[in-house]
């Protein structure tokens, strides 16, 4: 587990935060850093045909060790992490057997990690906790991913006897703004399906994601002095607060779990003559996805009858649930599964309330569920994940390999 956790916490200490206002691939040139950090190291550890592209994509092959015609699999993770918290100068806090008290991660800001708020840390008593210094994110979303892919593929190179068919490894850049799998050469990675490591605790294997969507409302208004208003004025703010008030007021992501889906509107800003705000539409349904985004639509038509034509909007899909795209291959779940149970893991399988290149990538003809990483509290400065979650990723993925090369080419 020592190297495992070496290589992890050389990862996290270079910032690869993305940028959604950037236009190129990859989003900021800083992911690059780790980028050919991790070509050499895949050379080093013996992997072959180690290629990163123009756009800073990352593909490598373990050879098959076995005679017998097997599918080829993947297993992909990203090495971006989000713009929404700082990525800069992280200093990883290693907690070595955790008594299951609070965890003080920045005496100064009195900033705690503490069970009362996060449950989850209880299940980690006794364990290796990696945790942040309370003014960054540690970046487990998806570096845990990238440690875990590489060390099992140097395991399985350390352990020729363990039979597998021909394995592939793909590290993207701008997962984290949607953009992971956008340029993502699936005829090149030539594999039948694929992993993602990028999931959170021990367990989860999820094969279906939200259908996503998101929105742009613009409304021009009309200034006039308030005195003489009358029948004159249009106030663009006062329409934004109407249309928002039209939206059910239960389905938002502070009040759904599970399957249900949500609205939720992120930014605004306005005033009288201008007012816009941006919001996203989830659900896992695709009857109920197609209702939301009817809503909206509706919404749009109503307050432009009532004040004139001063609303226009901006909806786009971003991604749809690859349930549809797993099914007909289930087996691929089910090797997972089989996996996880034969290293006595209790497989936790459940929607993901959110998007993954898994997704994208399905439909782009990659069937890819989705498998833990490990980490907790993404994206903030109370992220964390326990050395002995990581480790047993390890062995799934290993396990997997060798699960597959039990399955004949179809």
């Amino acid at each position: 587990m020592q190297q495992l956790m070496d290589r992890f916490l050389r990862y996290v200490k270079i910032d690869t935060q993305s940028d959604p206002s950037s236009d190129t691939t990859p989003s900021t040139e800083k992911q690059l850093d780790l980028a050919y950090k991790l070509v050499e190291e895949l050379k080093e550890i013996g992997m072959k045909e180690v290629t990163i592209d123009d756009n800073a994509y990352i593909m490598a092959t373990l050879p098959s060790t076995t005679e017998k015609a097997v599918p080829t699999i993947g297993f992909i993770s990203h090495f971006d992490t989000t713009p929404d918290f700082s990525g800069t100068n992280v200093t990883p806090k290693i907690v070595e057997n955790y008594d299951g008290g609070d965890i003080i991660l920045n005496r100064e800001k009195k900033i705690v990690l503490s069970p009362y708020y996060f449950e989850d840390l209880l299940l980690y008593e006794g364990q290796t906790l990696i945790t942040t210094d309370g003014t960054t994110l540690l970046g487990a979303d998806d570096k845990a991913g990238i440690a875990e892919i590489i060390t099992a593929m140097e395991y399985l190179i350390k352990h020729p006897e363990i039979k597998h068919g021909k394995i592939r490894i793909g590290f993207t850049p701008d997962e984290e703004i949607g953009r992971g799998a956008h340029k993502f050469d699936v005829e090149q990675f030539g594999a039948q399906w694929a992993y993602t490591m990028d999931g959170s605790q021990v367990g989860e294997l999820e094969y279906e994601n939200f259908n996503a969507a998101g929105a742009k409302v613009i409304i021009k208004g009309k200034s006039v002095h308030p005195g003489y208003a009358k029948n004159k004025m249009i106030n663009a703010v006062s329409i934004a607060n109407e249309f928002m008030s039209i939206l059910p007021p239960e389905e938002t992501p502070q009040h759904t779990s599970g399957r249900e889906g949500f609205f939720h509107i992120h930014s605004m800003k306005g005033d009288i003559e201008h007012a816009e705000f941006e919001l996203i539409v989830r659900d896992h349904s695709a009857t109920q996805f197609e209702r939301r985004k009817k809503l909206l639509q509706d919404i749009v038509t109503k307050l432009n009858a009532t004040y004139g034509d001063c609303i226009s909007m901006e909806l786009k899909d971003q991604y749809f649930n690859m349930r549809e795209k797993i099914e007909p291959v289930f087996h691929i779940v089910e090797i997972a599964k089989e996996a996880m149970e034969s290293l006595e893991i209790e497989p936790i399988i459940k929607p993901i309330r959110g998007g993954t290149d898994g997704s994208q990538l399905s439909f782009m003809g990659l069937p890819c569920p989705n498998i833990f990483a490990g980490g907790h509290n993404f994206h903030g400065k109370y992220e964390y994940v326990p050395v002995e979650s990581m480790q047993k990723a390890v062995d799934v993925i290993v396990k997997i390999c060798e699960l597959t090369a039990r399955t004949q080419v179809s």
